[in-house]
């Protein structure tokens, strides 16, 4: 029986990469997704390729995680005609990459927006379901970046590093509750977003991309890029009941290119 039978899970970010992994390593366990992003007919693409176990009805909703309050509108009204959510993923994208000392305040509200506050929103929203359910797991994707800083992600490294201590204070706070809040810190994974940051290198310093490939895969242990769903099988597990003790923590799963604990 798969693991996650039962359990309905709202995945964000959904269309692609980690976002569209994890949400196919959770149907794969058998749980019904809600998938949760801005782009409808991508959507309707990866909600239909989903697996199905036990007549689970995957579906999707579209919001725009630049607008904070439509995101909360867009669950509460779904939430108001549906079941509670057992499982919350929180993926956003972005933000862009350059040099802190070059960030406006615009570029910081813009991070804030889109990660820190949207998925504060969507926490509110699930958590007195996942409290009347007795089964709650709360799985944020965050970056490496909150325990070392990446060079060129300037904003990025700073609202990540907010979203960890935001978690790590939620982890405590729904403890009682006996629901789960933990980070996921994927390392270098093969998603459009990386083969951006590596194109924005290659071009700041004036070389190309395959030099700045074998000098960033040359930093792990493991001497590769992770596979999206690499991260999402982390993710699966922190989900499920067998994660029922882990909370609190931030997780890298970057093939060993961190250099202490």
């Amino acid at each position: 029986m798969a693991s996650l039978s039962g359990r309905r899970a709202l995945v964000c970010g959904s269309t692609q990469g980690i976002g569209r992994a994890s949400a196919e390593a959770l149907a794969s366990e058998g749980a019904e997704i809600v998938l949760l992003a801005r782009n409808a007919e991508r959507l309707h693409e990866v909600r239909n390729a989903l697996p199905q176990h036990d007549g689970a009805s995957h579906a999707f909703l579209v919001a725009d995680f630049s607008d904070p309050a439509g995101v909360r509108r867009v669950i509460a009204e779904y939430l108001a005609g549906h079941p509670p959510f057992h499982i919350l993923v929180n993926n956003t994208g972005g933000p862009p990459p350059g040099l802190l000392i070059e960030a406006t305040e615009a570029s910081f509200r813009a991070a804030f927006d889109m990660h820190l506050f949207c998925n504060h929103a969507l926490v509110q929203a699930v958590v007195p379901g996942m409290r009347q359910e007795g089964y709650g797991r709360i799985v944020n994707i965050v970056s490496t970046s909150v325990r070392e800083p990446i060079p060129g992600l300037g904003v990025s490294n700073t609202v990540r590093a907010a979203t960890a201590g935001w978690a790590k204070t939620l982890s405590k706070e729904l403890g009682p509750d006996g629901i789960t809040v933990n980070n996921i810190l994927p390392g270098s994974t093969r998603t459009g977003r990386l083969e951006r940051l590596i194109e924005s290198r290659a071009k700041t310093g004036n070389t190309n991309v395959e030099l700045i490939e074998r000098g960033m895969t040359a930093e792990i242990p493991l001497r590769r890029f992770a596979d999206a769903s690499e991260i999402a099988a982390a993710v699966a597990f922190l989900a499920s009941p067998a994660g029922a003790y882990i909370t609190g923590v931030s997780l890298p799963v970057d093939g060993g290119r961190l250099a202490s604990f």
